[in-house]
């Protein structure tokens, strides 16, 4: 799945990975990252792939809201580098995508939501931080 960052001189921000939901939550989550001034920033997003299953959405559509999430983040990273991951295991995406780029830390800034939609959804957040390879760095929602 991912291998072990090594922990020697690691810098954190050196180059972070930034999965991205969407437009709103792309620019939200890089202007809470810009304060810590990261060397690089990769944004991600996971496209949902129903895996024999039907897609949440056309992938087609997926993909607009990738390239708009990615202009978001470049608003306020314009050098941001752009990666898009196919998957149904979210988690898991963004765990071979650090791996995939190298990154130092994964940032992330919680989506927040009641237990019961955090539950429904597998508390993505909890995956994260509990079973990643590397650092996760959480942002505090402002």
């Amino acid at each position: 799945m991912d291998r072990p960052v090594e922990h020697e001189d690691l810098d954190l921000l050196a180059h972070v990975l930034l999965p991205v939901a969407d437009k709103e939550d792309a620019l939200s989550s890089a202007t809470a990252l810009e304060p810590y001034q990261p060397d690089h920033v990769t944004a991600l997003h996971v496209v949902e792939k129903g895996q024999g299953v039907p897609d949440k959405t056309p992938v087609a559509q997926s993909e607009a809201v990738a390239e708009e999430s990615f202009e978001a983040v470049r608003m306020v990273f314009p050098d941001a580098d752009e990666h898009t991951a196919y998957s149904r295991d979210i988690v898991g995406a963004i765990f071979d995508a650090a791996a995939e780029v190298d990154a130092s830390a994964i940032v992330y800034r919680s989506r927040g939501g009641n237990r019961i939609v955090q539950f429904l959804s597998g508390d993505r957040s909890l995956k994260l931080i509990t079973t990643a390879e590397r650092p996760v760095i959480a942002l505090p929602r402002v």
